[in-house]
């Protein structure tokens, strides 16, 4: 089981403010606070993996950046030793 992004009441609040806001000024349309809240569930539930999956890829490309760039700094420290 997938489990569900959770949102604090503060983030909720921001987000459904947010939602309000634009519905207002992009498409002249009051939002009552049930409804965007509604929406917002939606969004998450239905849409908001695909965003929280690219921002794990994202991360994993730079993670695996920074591991590279330490592997090549941990080359650049080695030493040269005489061979026979």
């Amino acid at each position: 089981m997938i489990k569900p992004i959770e949102l604090s009441k503060e983030e909720r609040a921001v987000a459904t403010a947010r939602l309000r806001d634009y519905f207002s000024r992009e498409l002249d349309q009051d939002l009552a606070q049930l409804p965007a809240e509604m929406l917002l569930d939606f969004i998450g539930k239905e849409i908001g993996g695909v965003f929280y999956n690219r921002g794990v890829h994202d991360a994993q490309q730079l993670v695996q950046q920074k591991a590279e760039d330490i592997v090549e700094a941990l080359y650049g420290l080695e030493r040269a030793t005489p061979t026979r």
